[in-house]
């Protein structure tokens, strides 16, 4: 798998190309804004790491711009202290994020759980899911909500395949992270809720308003989506 790794720092990416090319992965570099998104049109990477602080255009706005177009997963690079930014980020579109500075390790576990994710679903298991109205496609991809498109990144395609694998039963915030992320990475409950309110806002303005609810203190469950 092709990999993009944006970021303005030479040691930076020459770190994560060695760390990804050693996992195996294509790498291919952008210093700036403008040569993420030119880069991105050129390779179709299969996934994008993307730092926030960016000159010509910054990482928030690059990603932006990509996800008006893509749906590419995309692992963003922030300062330690920019909660701001990381937030930003995730309402955007992005799939996770690595705080500076980090273990390649870990990044390597993020990128492995997000392509993960994204990747096809087995024939051997079951592809599509359905709940009222609401329709996953997960060897396409696709979501729709009656005959209307949402267009989910793959981390909120794994949250919503999890809920609706087991409809009106109740998941718990472990039991998402468990099956989106996998257990050797650590999510905080910000990023978690973040997802879900991206992933709400947008069966809401497909029609399927109230389909994922909340029971406080106890996790989440798919209620009916009719429509």
């Amino acid at each position: 798998m092709k990999i993009l790794v944006v970021d303005d720092d030479p040691r930076i990416r020459d770190l994560l190309t060695i760390a990804l090319e050693r996992g195996g992965y294509q790498v291919v570099t952008a210093a700036d804004g403008q040569a993420a998104l030119r880069n991105a049109r050129r390779e179709a990477p299969a996934l994008i790491v993307l730092d926030v602080g960016l000159p010509e255009l910054d990482g928030l706005e690059v990603c932006r711009r990509i996800r008006a177009q893509s749906d590419v997963p995309i692992l963003f690079l922030t300062a330690r202290d920019d909660e701001v930014d990381r937030i930003v980020g995730l309402e955007l579109g992005a799939d996770d994020y690595v705080s500076k500075p980090f273990s390649p390790r870990e990044l390597l576990a993020r990128i492995k759980a997000i392509l993960k994710r994204s990747a096809p679903a087995a024939p051997r298991g079951a592809t599509v899911l359905e709940h009222g109205a609401l329709r996953l496609d997960l060897a396409r991809h696709v979501c729709t909500c009656g005959a209307t498109p949402v267009a989910l990144t793959a981390t909120e395609m794994g949250l919503l395949s999890r809920l609706m694998a087991h409809p009106g039963m109740v998941v718990t915030r472990g039991q998402l992270i468990e099956a989106v992320y996998g257990g050797n990475v650590h999510v905080s409950d910000r990023t978690l809720d973040s997802h879900m309110r991206n992933l709400r806002r947008k069966l809401t303005e497909a029609g399927c308003e109230g389909a994922v609810e909340t029971l406080h203190g106890i996790g989440l469950r798919m209620a009916e989506c009719a429509r």
